[in-house]
């Protein structure tokens, strides 16, 4: 029980890294009907700057400018790389994305070095008792940070103006620009939140393990998760995120006794098989909304 414990928490520790950066494809994906691939290197551009940062401030601190830092730095490549595409088909602006990627990545990297770069964080590797079970400090700040984060999200769609303006776009550019409401301020917001969404993911991948250049990897779990839960959906992204963490962790824990016929590293792979199981149940995802052409 306590060897189930631990992998269902330390399954959903990671999950809460593919939820955030999820919830930051989805974001922009309901804003502006593009995927985003520019989302791994802002992920790792927020956890090395956190790296340079956290010495001289507090961790929280420095999470904090980070986070504000790279949604600003988001936001700017919004405005100047993909606001002159406006009008252009998804496909090249989504090539751009992965452009902008490439680049940040690069030059990110320079920061980075050789070396394997520490963001600060005051958990490393401790661990604590929970229900009985020894699990790592930091599983525990991620799925507490991630729910009060997730909340937080909720709440600001819902109820605030600028939040109702965000939900208008992403049902209908056209009328949401008829009734006055400025769809390119939704872009850049959307653009931004994702941003800082990602640094945060960022954080909390380096925790324990410190920054190198392959963090970004780690990032495309995020796509079966946004697929799982359906590319509309921001409570799809938590839930496909959460799924995808937990699955990944029960295989790498039980795979090797119930099914080493999979091979030793299916666990990793057992994301994405879980992916093409749901969609073919559900070809929209599980919260994914289905759409109907007229002929």
């Amino acid at each position: 029980m306590d060897e189930f414990l631990q992998s269902l928490i330390r399954g959903l520790g990671a999950g809460s890294i593919y939820a955030l950066l999820a919830l930051g494809f989805v974001i922009i994906y309901k804003s502006t009907q593009v995927i985003s691939f520019a989302q791994p290197a802002f992920m790792l551009a927020g956890a090395v700057l956190v790296s340079y940062l956290s010495p001289a401030v507090s961790f929280v601190g420095a999470v904090l400018v980070a986070a504000v830092v790279i949604a600003v730095l988001a936001l700017g490549v919004e405005r100047t790389v993909l606001r002159p595409m406006v009008g252009k088909p998804v496909f090249v602006v989504a090539i751009i994305t992965i452009g902008v990627d490439v680049v940040v990545r690069v030059v990110t990297n320079a920061f980075i070095g050789l070396d394997v770069r520490q963001v600060g964080d005051p958990w490393g590797l401790n661990t604590v008792s929970f229900l009985g079970a020894e699990v790592q400090q930091r599983y525990l700040v991620m799925i507490a940070t991630t729910a009060v984060v997730t909340v937080a999200l909720f709440a600001f769609f819902r109820y605030s103006r600028i939040g109702l303006a965000m939900r208008a776009v992403a049902y209908d550019q056209e009328v949401a620009l008829a009734q006055g409401i400025s769809v390119g301020s939704v872009f850049a917001l959307s653009w931004a939140l994702a941003g800082g969404l990602a640094a945060l993911a960022g954080v909390f991948v380096a925790t324990g393990a410190g920054v190198d250049q392959q963090l970004w990897i780690v990032a495309l779990k995020a796509l079966p998760a946004i697929i799982l839960g359906g590319l509309e959906s921001l409570g799809g992204a938590v839930v496909g995120g959460l799924a995808v963490g937990v699955v990944e962790s029960l295989f790498g824990t039980y795979q090797g006794d119930f099914a080493p016929w999979l091979g030793p590293n299916f666990g990793l792979v057992a994301p994405y098989a879980l992916m093409l199981l749901v969609l073919l149940v559900r070809p929209y995802g599980l919260f994914g909304k289905r759409e109907v052409e007229r002929l």
